[in-house]
């Protein structure tokens, strides 16, 4: 089956999770691989059988080589820990996912295939159009679209779990598409996240030498004050890929100077620090 015939099949059989951004209204057919709602408002798939909820351009500063060097890394198991953690926080009934940021979309899948109930719904958003391009060449039953996570295209309540890796948050959208006694999910990084990759590109003087992600967490401490945090801290083997896409697929390389990035490439790094919290809010019923 072709991809604009598979993504116009799934957002049928979901049709009750998408809303119209122009007027709000939810949905009513997808005719000829266009989406349509009732008061005329129409979106046509790509080839690749996305949908562009964008009412207004969005820049990404994810370009298609930086997340192939995600890809890579990620599915060489980087985020593995971070993503059983998140799947261990779930229940087993089906779950309608919802993934913030997705990226090239590698964890959204590995949670599905984790979680491995086959009525789960999962779909995950990026405004990267690169990023999503890249999601759509995964054998996964997830779905991939073009959306801003401030006007997300989806009906209120309509998922039971919103999985937030890395990305920025939006708090008043992400409850109201979330079910009551749904989760979210979000995943901050800590002080030792990366470090010795900052180590070796940065001065001790330099900004990006510390991190603290302490602001981030208060803040959703603030909004979900019964909110859970698990700190996940592991080493990753970098043995078995291209150091070169570790130094790419994160945005520590953009601040570094040439010197610094031709340095780090020859000196290598035999492991690398993952220090993340995982902050989990339910939903009340």
């Amino acid at each position: 089956m072709k991809k604009i015939d598979q993504g116009s099949q799934f957002v049928q059989q979901h049709l009750n999770l998408f809303r119209c951004l122009v007027c709000d209204a939810p949905y009513s057919a997808v005719e000829d691989h266009t989406l349509k709602c009732p008061n005329g408002h129409e979106l046509d798939f790509s080839k690749k059988g996305t949908l562009y909820f964008l009412t207004h351009q969005v820049q990404s500063e994810y370009d298609a080589a930086m997340l192939a060097a995600r890809r890579r890394i990620l599915q060489a198991g980087f985020f593995k820990p971070i993503v059983t953690a998140i799947n261990a926080q779930l229940n087993a009934q089906p779950q309608r996912i919802l993934d913030i940021g997705s990226g090239e979309g590698t964890p959204l899948a590995d949670l599905l295939d984790l979680h491995a109930n086959a009525k789960d719904v999962g779909i995950g958003f990026d405004i990267s159009k690169a990023g999503v391009n890249l999601a759509t060449q995964l054998t996964t039953p997830a779905y991939y679209c073009v959306a801003d996570l401030a006007q997300l295209p989806f009906t209120d309540e309509a998922f039971t779990a919103i999985m937030d890796v890395f990305s920025p948050s939006a708090y008043r959208e992400f409850e109201r598409v979330l079910a009551p006694g749904g989760q979210l999910l979000k995943v901050v990084p800590n002080s030792d996240y990366l470090i010795e990759l900052r180590h070796l590109l940065f001065k001790p003087t330099d900004r990006q030498y510390h991190y603290d992600n302490q602001r981030v967490i208060d803040l959703f401490k603030q909004h979900y004050p019964t909110a859970q945090q698990q700190v996940i801290h592991y080493e990753f083997d970098l043995s078995t890929v291209d150091f070169n896409d570790l130094m790419v697929m994160t945005p520590l390389h953009w601040g570094a100077d040439a010197d610094s990035l031709a340095q780090a490439v020859q000196t290598g790094l035999p492991k690398i620090t993952v220090d993340v919290s995982l902050l989990t809010m339910t939903k009340e019923k």
